[in-house]
C-alpha cells in the first residue's frame, strides 16, 4: 500500500490527523491481541515457519520467504508455501498453477513465490495446512502470517525494513503498524533486518539477523537507458536499485502496491520506452497478461543473509537438515 503523506509528516495537519486516528489504531491493535488470546491454533503434521512483519507495505518479506523455502529444499525437506492470496479472487485451499493461474485468481505474490516451492492459497490457513499435509509437505512456510493465529508455529520470523523501521510508530490507520512493536515482537523468535539501518526493536532479546536484497542483473543494465515502473510498497527503492546497477532512468512511474494495470497504462509505458528497456519488478510482471508482458523486462531480486551460519542454525531450530 502507498503510505499516506501524514504518516511521515511533522506539521500541524499531520499531527492532527494522527491524533484523530490514534483511537482507531488502538482498537486495531487491541483486536490483534484479542485474536491471539482467544485462538485455538491447529497443529499440522508439517513444521510451520511463519514469515511476517509488523507494518503495512513492503518490508522485503516475499524474498525472505523465498529464501527460507529454497534453503529448506536444499536441506532435504519438501516445503510448501502457504499464502492468503491477497488481491486474488480464490478463497482456496488451492494449489497454485503458475502456467494457468493469474494474479486476479491467486494474487501476485503467490505467483512469485511459486518459483521457489509449491504454493497453496487459502484464506482459511488451517484448510491450507491440511492440503499441504495431504500433499506431502514436511514444512510449511507461512507467508504473511504473524497476525494470523490459525496455526501453531514452530518458528516465527518478523521481517523489518531496516531503513524505514516502524515509521511514525503508530498503528493503522494513524501509522503503518499492524500492532504495536512491543506486542508484535513479543511473539517473534527472530527478527530479520533487511537493508541498512538500526530501528528501535524495543529491547528485543532474541536473535537478530541481517539480510540484503540483491538484484540479479540479467538485463545488462549498466549504461542502458530504461523506463521503470513499479506497483509495490516503495517504488522509489526499486528505482534506486536500477540506478545503482548503472541504468540511466529516463522516466519512472510509481503505482500503489498490488496495482492492477490497465491495457492503456501498459501501452503508454511501452510507447515511452521506445528505444529503451522497459523494466519492472517480478511482482509487477506476474500481474500482466501474456500479451502485456511482451517487451517488458523484470529484475529478479534475491535475499542474501549476512551471516549464513546463523541462518543455518535458525533453520536447524525448526527443521533440521535431513
Amino acid at each position: 500500500m502507498r503510505a499516506p503523506e501524514f504518516w511521515n509528516g511533522h506539521d500541524h495537519t499531520a499531527r492532527l490527523a494522527m491524533a484523530v486516528l490514534a483511537p482507531i489504531g488502538w482498537a486495531y491493535g487491541a483486536s490483534v491481541a484479542w485474536k491471539r488470546d482467544h485462538a485455538m491454533p491447529y497443529r499440522p503434521k508439517a513444521k510451520v515457519i511463519c514469515i511476517g512483519n509488523l507494518t503495512a507495505g513492503g518490508s522485503g518479506k516475499t524474498p525472505i520467504a523465498i529464501a527460507f523455502a529454497r534453503a529448506l529444499k536444499e536441506r532435504g525437506h519438501n516445503p510448501f508455501i502457504l499464502s492468503r492470496g491477497y488481491g486474488g479472487r480464490a478463497r482456496g485451499p488451492a494449489l497454485v498453477d503458475p502456467a494457468r493461474d493469474t494474479d486476479r485468481d491467486m494474487g501476485d505474490e503467490p505467483l512469485v513465490l511459486a518459483a521457489a516451492a509449491p504454493v497453496i492459497v487459502a484464506r482459511d490457513r488451517k484448510a491450507g495446512a491440511l492440503l499441504a499435509d495431504a500433499s506431502g509437505a514436511d514444512a510449511i512456510v507461512m507467508d504473511d502470517g504473524h497476525q494470523n493465529f490459525a496455526l501453531a508455529k514452530d518458528l516465527s520470523v518478523v521481517v523489518v525494513d531496516a531503513e524505514t523501521g516502524f515509521g511514525n510508530g503508530r498503528v493503522l490507520p494513524a501509522g503503518p503498524l499492524r500492532e504495536t512493536v512491543e506486542q508484535g515482537l513479543a511473539r517473534a523468535d527472530v527478527v530479520v533486518l533487511v537493508g541498512q539501518g538500526a530501528p528501535d526493536l524495543k529491547g528485543f532479546a532474541k536473535p537478530v539477523l541481517r539480510a540484503r536484497l540483491v538484484p540479479v542483473d540479467v538485463l545488462g543494465l549498466k549504461g542502458a537507458s530504461a523506463v521503470a515502473f513499479a506497483g509495490i510498497g516503495r517504488p522509489g527503492k526499486f528505482f534506486d536499485t536500477l540506478r545503482a546497477l548503472g541504468a540511466d532512468l529516463v522516466e519512472t512511474r510509481g503505482f500503489a502496491d498490488h496495482h492492477v494495470y490497465t491495457a492503456s497504462e501498459i501501452a503508454r509505458l511501452k510507447a515511452k520506452a521506445r528505444g529503451a528497456l522497459l523494466v519492472t519488478t517480478e511482482k509487477d510482471f506476474v500481474r500482466l497478461t501474456p500479451a502485456e508482458r511482451e517487451g517488458v523486462n523484470f529484475l529478479p531480486i534475491r535475499a542474501a543473509f549476512d551471516d549464513p551460519a546463523a541462518f543455518a542454525r535458525l533453520l536447524d531450530s525448526a527443521a533440521p537438515a535431513r
